[in-house]
């Protein structure tokens, strides 16, 4: 049994499907767990999700911030933008059972030793607090009045977590930490508009793996959401989205016995857009 972590797959299904052939994967031997942004900007976003469902319990699959979008677009809550291409999602006869299927999503995993989410956790946060923040997260989702809680999601404030939010104003900061963080300050507050690399933090900012007395340092923790991030060296930190729906690669992390080592596999995406928007 092999058990495997994916970075953005963005809709690029030729690429994800050469990578589980170059993994040899069998559904019923290995398992996946996907790190979000299953969807959008690549060509195949239809053909992506219908491949992961097919897969039911071996593939395990994340939240992230385009995910989320597909789903809020589909309600009308937000418009689709000129570069999104989740179309084909949108007017197929499936449609209504794969973004059910996308809602039921989980926001974060802890399995077999890593600490699993899309974009980042809050240096606030330990393991238990991250889990349980993901499970409020995960039920306003699930709800019956998920969709009006879509209406309230998106929105910069409030920029820091506090045990004393409540509602809307709580669950905003939750979703922002997991589906948008890149940068953050000592305290926790985070910065959105920076999309460059580590060395590009904004003044009195820090990448948030980085900031000083972290709760989840000592755990190891994968995530995507930053293209633009490199190889970064940090002990039990693993970034992996490497970018393939911007002409780089699709990597998987195979998880090895010792804790917190990974064999990197990569396939690369022949997929070549400019970066834009929301990336």
């Amino acid at each position: 049994m092999a058990l495997y972590m994916i970075g953005d797959v963005q809709g690029c299904d030729e690429p994800l499907g050469r990578l589980l052939d170059e993994l040899d994967f069998s559904p019923s031997r290995d398992t996946l767990y996907l790190l979000g942004d299953l969807v959008n900007r690549g060509p195949a976003s239809l053909q992506v999700l219908r491949r992961l469902t097919a897969l039911q319990g071996s593939a395990h699959c994340l939240l992230g911030n385009h995910d989320l979008h597909l789903l809020a677009a589909a309600h009308g809550v937000r418009k689709l933008h000129r570069s999104d291409t989740v179309q084909d999602i949108l007017t197929a006869p499936d449609r209504e059972a794969l973004l059910d299927w996308v809602r039921q999503r989980p926001m974060a995993l802890f399995e077999h030793g890593w600490l699993m989410v899309h974009a980042g956790v809050l240096p606030q946060w330990d393991v238990a607090d991250t889990l349980a923040r993901a499970h409020e997260l995960q039920g306003a989702l699930r709800s019956p009045d998920w969709t009006g809680f879509l209406q309230q999601m998106y929105g910069n404030e409030p920029a820091f977590w506090s045990d004393a939010l409540q509602g809307v104003d709580r669950l905003r900061v939750v979703v922002n930490a997991f589906t948008r963080l890149r940068f953050c300050t000592a305290q926790g507050v985070m910065e959105f508009e920076t999309k460059e690399g580590a060395d590009g933090a904004p003044p009195g900012f820090v990448p948030w793996f980085d900031v000083p007395g972290r709760r989840t340092a000592g755990v190891p923790v994968a995530f995507g959401h930053w293209s633009t991030l490199g190889n970064v060296q940090r002990e039990g930190v693993l970034p992996l989205d490497t970018g393939c729906v911007w002409g780089g690669c699709l990597t998987a992390a195979r998880i090895l016995g010792e804790p917190g080592r990974v064999e990197r596999i990569e396939v690369r995406c022949e997929q070549a857009r400019k970066p834009g928007k929301g990336f």
